[in-house]
């Protein structure tokens, strides 16, 4: 499994270096950079790509007044095609041993990480069947959090599956029970903020995006964690 613990910030450094301004990313922004990263692109393609972008804009601007770049859904395209192209040409090559230790991920680290999720879990302002899964999961999380103290080696993968169903059962939980108006607002949020960048990403990839905004900002609201072993705090 690929561990990019620093995909974030380097596409977020590469954005603002190339636009040559510190510009933080907006929700929309990180909302692309999830599905890229739940996608599999790997951090390589995300960069050459917003390179490309930005070596296209910049002669552009060398001829004419353009409009700055504001946004990193600007870059969507050429990620994509970046990484087409990267998937090309590694067929057939091997892919390398991936040692979990190297990569940072340290099982007393992993049991920190799920304990702490599961305070947060235990800790949250929910009501109803939001408050009945996150009770549920913060035990499952409490039981996953042990294993990884005591097994001799972890399967990140197999960890990293159940982590995600755990996330998408107490996202559909807090959804549920979520106020019809307030769920419509997001989405509405979502589809203006996006709207300038249609043209630059194809239609699965908009319906990813306003999906990752929607499920960002009820855990923002709710201050509920995220699970994958991704968003490992890098102490």
């Amino acid at each position: 499994m690929e561990n990019y613990f620093n995909y974030f910030t380097e596409i977020e450094e590469r954005f603002q270096q190339r636009r040559g301004s510190i510009l933080l990313l907006s929700t929309l922004d990180w909302a692309l950079i999830e599905t890229w990263r739940e996608a599999g692109i790997p951090l390589e393609a995300v960069l050459r790509g917003i390179d490309a972008a930005f070596d296209r804009y910049d002669a552009r601007k060398a001829r004419a007044r353009v409009r700055r770049i504001n946004g990193l859904a600007w870059c969507a395209q050429e990620v994509m095609t970046a990484a087409e192209e990267m998937r090309e040409a590694s067929v057939g090559a091997a892919k390398p041993h991936s040692d979990a230790a190297s990569a940072g991920l340290e099982q007393e680290r992993i049991a920190a990480h799920l304990g702490e999720a599961a305070a947060k879990l235990r800790n949250a302002q929910l009501a109803g069947l939001a408050a009945q899964t996150a009770a549920e999961n913060a035990e499952r999380l409490k039981a996953l959090a042990q294993a990884a103290r005591e097994a001799g080696t972890l399967n990140l993968e197999e960890l990293e599956r159940t982590l995600a169903v755990l996330e998408e059962k107490l996202l559909t939980a807090v959804i549920a029970t979520t106020p019809e108006e307030e769920l419509a607002a997001l989405r509405e949020q979502s589809a203006r903020e996006i709207a300038p960048y249609r043209g630059r990403m194809q239609a699965l990839q908009m319906r990813q995006v306003e999906q990752q905004f929607l499920h960002k900002r009820l855990l923002e609201k709710h201050d509920l964690p995220r699970l994958s072993i991704f968003y490992m705090r890098q102490e």
